[in-house]
């Protein structure tokens, strides 16, 4: 079965939203739960939305040893994609952080960035091996830590190598004025490396990206071009 992902949204706000960052912009597979664990198929339709960027997430622990797997075998013969990030686990790993640390070691070089929250951590200093391609991400109201400036300052200073994984629909959801998305900017812009691009409902669900928001996020997103973008739903 073939997994059918739709054309980026032709309304004119989106379009010109997306167009800031042309030949920046890509699918997660994290959307794709059809296909969640078959990598090769996920890869497949991810290909079909866009060639520039991906993000290959791996949300459960379960879903982590199938995609290291698949990334070791894609190394031989290399990826398609211009920009490949991994979201690693964020929930279900029974182990130790320094366990997951050296799984995520294990990632082949050609993938630039390897995504966590920050609150999911726990040894955060363990995760200082992963160096500069550790994305720390911004959380919503569903957290309770790792969702402000000041809070997220804590885990880049025990990881001072971490680059900023910036999720504008997070921001929003816990401060819909976005004076928050710009706090965040201001205080880690130049440690950007990826931004999460989507709408967002008032649980914390990931919604394709409407009009309305694309032209709010306008002013934060101006800031953000020139690093790949990660759109985290499909398209409306």
């Amino acid at each position: 079965m073939s997994i059918t992902v739709e054309a980026l949204p032709a309304m004119s706000a989106v379009g010109e939203l997306l167009e800031l960052n042309a030949g920046l912009v890509g699918p997660s597979t994290g959307y794709m739960v059809g296909a969640r664990g078959d990598w090769p198929r996920l890869v497949a339709a991810a290909e079909s939305c866009s060639l520039d960027v991906v993000e290959l997430s791996a949300l459960s622990a379960e879903e982590l040893p199938g995609l290291l797997r698949f990334l070791a075998e894609a190394e031989l013969g290399g990826v398609p994609f211009g920009h490949v990030s991994v979201h690693g686990p964020s929930k279900g790993w029974d182990g130790t952080p320094a366990a997951l640390a050296a799984a995520l070691r294990a990632v082949p070089a050609f993938v630039e960035g390897i995504v966590l929250h920050p609150e999911t951590l726990g040894d955060v200093g363990v995760f200082g091996a992963l160096g500069a391609r550790l994305r720390l991400e911004n959380m919503d109201v569903r957290k309770d830590d790792a969702r402000t400036a000041a809070e997220l300052a804590r885990f880049f200073e025990a990881l001072p190598e971490a680059r900023f994984c910036f999720d504008v629909a997070h921001a929003q959801l816990n401060d819909p004025s976005l004076a928050l998305a710009h706090e965040l900017l201001d205080a880690f812009g130049d440690r950007l490396a990826e931004v999460h691009v989507s709408s967002i409902e008032a649980d914390g669900d990931h919604v394709p990206l409407r009009a309305a928001d694309a032209e709010a996020f306008l002013p934060v997103l101006e800031r953000c071009a020139g690093v790949p973008w990660v759109l985290e739903a499909p398209a409306a």
